[in-house]
């Protein structure tokens, strides 16, 4: 048996559980990892709270998509050695101090990364390799990014800044010494947004990555950026009807992202990636972490300790 969380309903925080799960041993193509750390993410919250749905079949629901720990058991036919160190993304139920999973969600943790950075790293940084590459950010490009200090943001500044873009990112000023720290030139958001922006860059913005949601946002985005096709958004559903590309996680995108793992550790082992821990819990307050990542002040990763 193991500890996991569940969301036993739909709802607030409240609705979280610790229970007790039977793990079994992993079968062919699987592992079983004993998770030290998983990413605490808000489209965690989300899958409870109603705003994807509320399907009572779809209850209790196991939470938590990336994580980190060490291999305890191997399935037939993987290569994996018990005793590795490991990431693990993407899967599902990693708020529990053990799983069984897929031997290809499952990578080898660079030695220099902490169990806790490891498993805040890859949905963000997926998530960012997958926003710059969908709008070809390149050399000599100068990029919007809205949400710049969010967990997802401070990957896309660091990642583009790295292929040689100008970075623009906003955000509020008490996080303006970061964006700095990261590379980017920080902005306030708010009303006069675009003008502070053209102020900025009077040659103008050929790249707008929305990482927040919001009309303000899409709209900003919308009347600086002339080619519609260089504009995304990982939080903004509406806006493809204004021909902006959405960026959903799932099928084809799903897969893109999962391509981009072994490049940011990689990074990351380098020292080129950093992934900044906002706070730790342990597993047992996970209803606290999500109370606190719901509140949307949190500059970094939440990460849960197990």
């Amino acid at each position: 048996m193991t500890i996991s969380v569940r969301a036993t309903a739909y709802g607030g925080p409240e609705v979280l559980a610790i229970v007790d799960d039977p793990v079994g041993e992993p079968g062919p193509g699987e592992v079983r990892v004993a998770l030290r750390a998983a990413g605490v993410n808000p489209i965690d919250y989300k899958l409870y709270s109603g705003v994807l749905g509320a399907d009572p079949a779809a209850l209790p629901i196991s939470l938590g998509l990336e994580g980190s720990g060490v291999i305890e058991a191997v399935g037939p036919d993987v290569e994996l050695t018990v005793g590795t160190e490991v990431v693990v993304y993407p899967a599902t139920g990693t708020y529990a101090a053990a799983l069984v999973t897929p031997a290809e969600s499952v990578l080898p943790k660079p030695a220099g990364v902490s169990f806790e950075e490891a498993a805040g790293l890859l949905l963000v940084g997926a998530t960012a390799v997958h926003a710059i590459d969908a709008t070809k950010v390149g050399e000599g490009d100068t990029v919007l990014v809205h949400g710049a200090a969010g967990g997802v943001g401070q990957a896309v500044v660091q990642l583009a800044v790295r292929r040689g873009a100008r970075v623009i990112g906003t955000a509020s000023e008490r996080n303006h010494d970061l964006l700095r720290e990261l590379g980017a030139e920080p902005v306030v958001y708010g009303d006069g947004l675009a003008e502070r922006v053209r102020a900025l860059a009077p040659d103008g913005v050929v790249v707008a990555l929305d990482l927040v949601g919001g009309e303000e946002a899409l709209q900003v985005s919308l009347d600086l950026v002339a080619d519609r096709g260089r504009i995304a958004t990982i939080a903004n559903f509406a806006a493809a009807a204004q021909g902006v590309a959405v960026l959903a996680g799932m099928g084809d995108d799903a897969r893109l992202r999962a391509a981009a793992r072994p490049q940011l550790l990689r990074l990351a082992a380098e020292g080129a990636l950093q992934v900044r821990i906002a706070s730790t819990y342990p597993l047992t307050d996970v209803a606290e972490a999500h109370r606190a990542i719901k509140e949307g002040h949190t500059v970094g990763k939440i990460v849960l300790t197990i």
